[in-house]
């Protein structure tokens, strides 16, 4: 990843509202309005067991970010994870994946799951190198025309 560090947002961080400001705008810009999170972003956010990693650049801009949540002792579920495209194919994805991930195994998680696009082939080649897995195709889980497959990734339980 080039000249990026990859950073948990707390609730008391001094840059709070900047780097929500940075990911609302790139929530409404990726995705598709009914899709997008920015709504209800900090509703997301004030949930106790829901957590946001961010790529900071040196500059401060946000390049990126992965919102998760751990529903349950056993369970966690990558919500979003976004890159803003003109930072794409530097490793931003890949660092924010694999920081969601290491967060999920210090709570022990057993299997975190995922849905993607199937039209997504970037983000489905990441997860699968990450060793996510296709559970199923989820029919018309964004839109009407528009389906998922459902992933997950277990962790070994000893």
């Amino acid at each position: 990843m080039s000249n990026g560090v990859v950073v948990e947002l707390h609730r008391n961080s001094t840059n709070w509202t900047k780097v929500v400001e940075d990911i609302v705008r790139l929530e409404k810009k990726i995705f598709p309005k009914h899709e997008s999170l920015a709504r209800s972003f900090l509703e997301e956010l004030r949930k106790n067991n829901s957590g946001l990693l961010y790529t900071q650049l040196a500059d401060g801009e946000v390049a990126g970010y992965v919102m998760y949540s751990w529903p349950s002792s056993l369970l966690a579920s990558i919500t979003k994870l976004a890159v803003k495209e003109n930072y794409r194919r530097q490793g931003h994805g890949k660092a924010l994946l694999e920081a969601a991930i290491e967060k999920c195994k210090t709570r022990n998680i057993q299997r975190i799951t995922l849905h993607v696009d199937p039209s997504r082939t970037t983000a489905l080649s990441l997860y699968k190198k990450h060793g996510f897995q296709v559970d199923s195709l989820i029919k018309s889980y964004y839109s009407s025309h528009r389906d998922a497959y459902r992933m997950f990734l277990d962790f070994d339980s000893d």
